[in-house]
C-alpha cells in the first residue's frame, strides 16, 4: 500500500524519474501492474502510430488513469515471471512499446521492450 505522501510525490515526478522509480520498485517487489477489461483485453493507447501497453509499480497509482476509455478496466498484478512468460511474447509479436507509469491521463516514459529488459536486469543484478 502506498501512502498519500508517496502517491503525491511520485505522481508529480517527471516521466523519466517515474520510470527509474518503477524499475527499482518492481525489481524489489517482483511484481508490476497492468489494466485489463472484463474481456481480458489490455488497456492500450496509441502515440504517433505506436501502440503502447501501460504498466505501473503499484495498484494505487493506476486510479488516476481509470477514466474515459479505461473507466471499466481492472488493475491486475503480474509477477516478473508472468511478465517474462506471458506478456513478453505478446509485446514482441504485436510490436508494442511500453508506457511506463502514466499518471492523470498523461503518458509515462515510453520505452522499447529490449531497453526495458536491459534496465530491469541491471537493477535486478543489484539484488544479487
Amino acid at each position: 500500500m502506498i501512502n498519500n505522501k508517496e502517491l503525491q510525490s511520485v505522481s508529480t515526478m517527471g516521466a523519466f524519474d517515474r520510470y527509474r522509480y518503477f524499475i527499482k520498485k518492481i525489481a524489489d517487489s517482483g511484481m508490476l501492474w497492468i489494466i485489463k477489461n472484463n474481456d481480458g483485453e489490455f488497456a492500450l493507447s496509441e502515440v504517433e502510430s505506436n501502440v503502447l501497453l501501460s504498466m505501473w509499480s503499484a495498484k494505487d497509482f493506476i486510479k488516476s488513469c481509470l477514466n474515459g476509455v479505461w473507466e471499466k478496466y481492472i488493475p491486475k498484478s503480474v509477477t516478473l515471471e508472468e511478465f517474462e512468460t506471458e506478456l513478453m511474447p505478446i509485446i514482441k509479436s504485436k510490436n508494442y512499446l511500453l508506457d511506463i507509469f502514466p499518471v492523470n491521463n498523461k503518458a509515462g516514459f515510453v520505452v522499447a521492450l529490449e531497453e526495458f529488459i536491459t534496465d530491469l536486469n541491471t537493477e535486478l543484478s543489484n539484488y544479487g
